[in-house]
């Protein structure tokens, strides 16, 4: 039995939410700007970057310590964040950083896909089975994410080459969230049907 205490659930969102909004408020103060650093010019959007990444893996480490766990999911994630991060302010360019989505989510889908054609939920592997839902609802669920991954994928690609910065801003930290639980809640009858926990 964990001796940790349970983390209040204002904390847990002040350290998921927070990055994301220092990330909004840098990039809207210096959207307009351009920031000289070591002889090099950067756009506002970079610094918002910068500014981020850090906070990022501040958080998740902060989180790790006072849950004392951390998903698979939200490690790969944590680190192909810093792997783009850096080449953004490496290449100095910010389709880097704007692809983002696009590699996570659709490595994401590849990979549950795989595991699918192997006859693997690897969703249930990578969350730690944190649904008590059965093994032929980790299946469903996982070819049903594994698809909206890939249309994930698709949507942030017609987004940052489409649309503004502004609205890609907007997208990637507000309207992502939204599209993900409207996908979650059109699940729950799923997840409910195939539970084995306790109710």
């Amino acid at each position: 039995m964990s001796d940790q205490p349970p983390v209040s659930a204002a904390m847990k969102q002040a350290l998921e939410f927070g990055p994301l909004l220092v990330f909004v408020g840098v990039y809207l103060w210096l959207r307009d700007d351009v920031i000289t650093l070591g002889g090099t010019e950067y756009a506002g959007f970079v610094m918002a970057v910068v500014a981020f990444v850090p906070l990022q893996i501040a958080s998740a480490l902060v989180l790790r310590r006072l849950t004392g766990s951390m998903s698979r999911m939200q490690m790969v994630t944590l680190g192909l964040v810093v792997v783009l991060g850096a080449a953004t302010l490496l290449f100095n360019d910010e389709r880097v950083f704007k692809m983002k989505s696009t590699f996570i989510f659709g490595l994401f889908g590849i990979l549950l896909f795989i595991g699918l054609w192997r006859g693997q939920s690897w969703l249930a592997w990578v969350l730690d089975k944190a649904l008590p839902i059965s093994a032929e609802g980790w299946m469903i669920l996982t070819r049903r994410m594994a698809w909206f991954f890939l249309a994930f994928a698709g949507m942030n690609e017609v987004v940052w080459r489409n649309f503004s910065t502004d609205v890609y801003v907007i997208w990637d930290t507000f309207g992502q969230m939204g599209v993900m639980l409207a996908f979650l809640m059109a699940n729950y009858r799923l997840i409910e049907r195939h539970w084995v926990g306790e109710r």
